[in-house]
Parts: structure tokens; C-alpha cells; sequence
């Protein structure tokens, strides 16, 4: 299950054409995966998440939950000891349903500062290490370096990226799911 934001859900594209809809039929063929559920929510929040995920697991009741959030708490200027408390109760909520967790690393625009933009980013890497799960690394680097593949409001990857996200996310996440397969 991807639980993330307007990255994931597939910004002003029909949802087939997301990136976790594009890679369902690689991992089925070449991991444990069966199905790829996109829970994913345009300008969704980690505490609109956390709201939420409690009916999501019960519903789906996934092997994997991977977290893509933060971006609009960030965007928002919310204090990142709250993104992180957020973020560490999303993965314990998920571990406690019996699912294993990925987290994906994010970064803001710099224009909020370095100081808030490293506090930020941060929060990523220490959660992977004190939780003990993988972080995968942030696909919108690539895009925003991409001519063509980046909406004009600089933040949403357009449809003709989603292929590459696809891709690059698959490569990224598969040697995780074959490990818990």
C-alpha cells in the first residue's frame, strides 16, 4: 500500500496513469506483491494520514505500507518535531498491523530556509535508523532535472514522468519486498 500525497496519488491524472498504478504489474511479476493499493491523497497531510490509515490497514490489511508524506507539512511550514511524531506514529501503527514499512526520504523548495530545510530533510534518515526500515530515496530529484517532466508549479511530476517514477521506484523497492517474501 503506498499511503502518500499528491506525488503518489497522481496530480490532475487519472490514477491509472500514477506511478503506483504503472508499477503493480512489475512487482506482481517479479516480487511477492499481488496488488498494489494507492491510498494516496492530494494534499494530504501526515495527520490527515494518521486519521485515516487506522480504516486503511483494517480494509486492505497490506504486507507493506510505503510512507511518501510530509511534503505539504513541510510546504505548510508545520514544526518538524510534529512531522516527525507524525511520521514515527505512521510507522508504528503500520508495524503494528503486521505490515512492513518503507519510508520515503522528501525535501521542500530551499525558500524555507536551511535551517528548516535541513531540520526537515533530517527527520527521514533518523526515523529509517531509529525504526529500523528502509528508506528509499526522494524520484523527484531526478524529475525536477528533467526538462519536460515537472508541472509549471514546480512541485508535481507530469503524466510523462510517471512511467520513469514507475520504473525507478520498482528497482528501488524490490529488493525489500523479496527479502519479507
Amino acid at each position: 500500500m503506498v499511503l502518500g500525497d499528491s506525488l503518489s496519488a497522481g496530480y490532475q491524472m487519472a490514477i491509472e496513469k500514477s506511478w503506483p498504478s504503472l508499477m503493480e504489474p512489475k512487482l506482481t511479476a517479479n516480487t511477492p506483491i499481488t496488488k498494489v493499493i494507492n491510498a494516496s491523497i492530494s494534499g494530504d497531510t501526515t495527520g490527515n494520514s494518521l486519521d485515516r490509515l487506522p480504516q486503511l490497514l483494517a480494509q486492505h490489511k497490506p504486507d507493506w505500507v510505503m510512507i511518501e508524506l510530509g511534503a505539504n507539512d513541510g510546504l505548510r511550514g508545520f514544526p518538524p518535531k510534529k512531522i516527525r511524531s507524525n511520521l514515527q506514529e505512521l510507522i508504528t501503527i503500520s508495524a503494528e498491523s503486521g505490515a512492513n514499512v518503507m519510508l520515503m526520504q522528501i525535501h521542500i523548495p530551499p525558500n524555507y530556509g536551511q535551517r528548516y530545510s535541513n531540520a526537515f530533510a533530517n527527520i527521514y534518515p533518523e526515523l529509517s535508523k531509529e525504526m529500523q526500515i528502509p528508506l528509499l530515496p526522494f524520484f523527484m530529484e531526478k524529475v525536477v532535472m528533467t526538462d519536460g517532466w515537472i508541472m509549471p508549479d514546480g512541485l508535481h511530476p507530469k503524466a510523462k514522468a510517471q512511467p520513469w517514477i514507475a520504473e525507478f521506484m520498482t528497482n528501488t523497492m524490490s529488493p525489500y519486498l523479496n527479502q519479507q517474501g
